[in-house]
């Protein structure tokens, strides 16, 4: 049913929650696996003189690139228990606006499934209009079903 699963990953504890979830799932259907973590882009200030905001720039862009780094690695684990079980799985790792990328992603590659964690507090129709941002704004725009993971609940 589900052959392939998109994990938007935020490298949280609700997030490894949603990883356990994709992993019953995937081992039950067969399925092909794809963590996805998107970093936001760091705004560089306007209001600077231009040799500061080309310095700074630089700067940001190393710093992107370190934790892009770290990042992988990060996925790379969490993809090996996949992995070991036999479980197809591929990580990555983009900058940019996550809800813009999920979308993107998910309605160009064809996915089945969306798993993602959400973080909401609120119940009944509270719950809806203060859905996280970003798992608001897929399930608005993706055309597969999403799985949203709630963080409060055991």
């Amino acid at each position: 049913m589900f052959k392939r699963i998109l994990v938007p990953y935020a490298s949280s504890n609700v997030g490894d929650k949603s990883l356990r979830y994709v992993e019953k799932i995937a081992r039950d259907n067969g399925s092909k696996v794809t963590i996805l973590h998107v970093m936001e882009n760091i705004p560089t200030p306007l209001a600077l003189a231009t040799q500061l905001r080309k310095d700074i720039t630089k700067n940001l862009a190393e710093v992107q690139n370190d934790m892009k780094k770290d990042m992988i690695e990060k996925l790379d684990k969490k993809a090996k228990t996949f992995r070991d079980q036999n479980i197809p799985t591929t990580i990555v790792v983009l900058h940019g606006y996550p809800e813009e990328e999920i979308t993107r992603i998910s309605n160009s590659e064809d996915y089945d499934l969306i798993v993602m964690a959400k973080r909401t507090r609120f119940q009944g129709m509270a719950a809806i209009f203060k859905l996280g941002s970003v798992s608001r704004k897929v399930m608005e725009k993706v055309s597969c079903p999403l799985l949203l993971i709630d963080g409060d609940a055991e």
